[in-house]
């Protein structure tokens, strides 16, 4: 899953405010409604406040629409086509951030580098955090020329499910679902209807909200010690899941 990244992972606030105008960032809100609130209005939510220029990258949206799984990853032409709708240029600087607690963040900035976008960061803390340093929100729509983006795929980020059947008997490569534990043990309904309890077989657990903090994953040393205490080994090949592709984003950051 490794992709080559010069560019920060995160950047705090401040930093942000501090070079809001320049022309070689753009900012990308990417907030997402986590299982269970699907009721509420994405869209809408970004219109009643978002960080001043930032442009509503609509996971849901961005997702393969014809496929009956939820938030299948798109064709590359499909995405490049949104992208330049969108109005993003693939040769900036691209910040992204989703409400403060890491959950959709991550995938946005993994599509991106999946596709070809090389200057990807998350912002540190999100939405939340911006609001907790005071600094201003912007209502409605944004403004934007057409964007500039020609996909290129990185096959190496996804797996296909004869990779995964094969991880899962002959252990080839080890399978870390980033579901809450009690969704992982089959002790909870998954909250999308008619989806079976339980896991792969073989599978390892690492819940993705303890890896984070405050918006922010945590330190190096504390992050391998929540995977070392799953069993997890960054010596041999790790395939990230959870429920339909959003929070494994986080673990497969972290394990490369």
């Amino acid at each position: 899953m490794e992709m080559p990244m010069t560019t920060a992972f995160f950047v705090a606030a401040d930093w942000l405010a501090e070079h809001i105008d320049d022309p070689e960032i753009q900012i990308l809100d990417a907030r997402m409604a986590p299982p269970g609130q699907e009721h509420r209005d994405m869209a809408g939510e970004y219109r009643a406040g978002h960080i001043p220029g930032a442009l509503f990258f609509d996971i849901e949206a961005l997702s393969d629409r014809a496929s009956p799984l939820p938030h299948m990853m798109p064709r590359p032409e499909a995405f490049a086509v949104a992208m330049r709708e969108l109005g993003v240029r693939q040769d900036k600087h691209l910040v992204i951030y989703d409400e403060g607690n890491l959950f959709s963040a991550p995938r946005a900035w993994w599509m991106l580098r999946t596709f070809g976008a090389e200057k990807v960061s998350i912002l540190a803390g999100g939405l939340a955090g911006w609001q907790r340093d005071e600094w201003l929100l912007r209502e409605g729509e944004e403004a934007h020329e057409g964007g500039e983006f020609e996909a290129k795929f990185a096959p190496q980020a996804v797996v296909r499910l004869t990779d995964v059947l094969l991880a899962s008997h002959e252990k080839t490569a080890q399978i870390v679902d980033a579901r809450p534990a009690a969704r992982f043990n089959a002790q909870v309904d998954e909250p999308r209807p008619g989806l079976r309890r339980g896991h792969i077989p073989g599978a390892l657990n690492v819940p993705w909200t303890e890896l984070v903090y405050e918006g922010e994953l945590k330190t190096t040393d504390e992050l391998n010690e929540v995977f070392f205490s799953h069993g997890v080994s960054f010596d041999r090949p790790i395939i990230a899941s959870c429920g339909s592709g959003v929070t494994a984003a986080v673990v497969a950051y972290r394990s490369g």
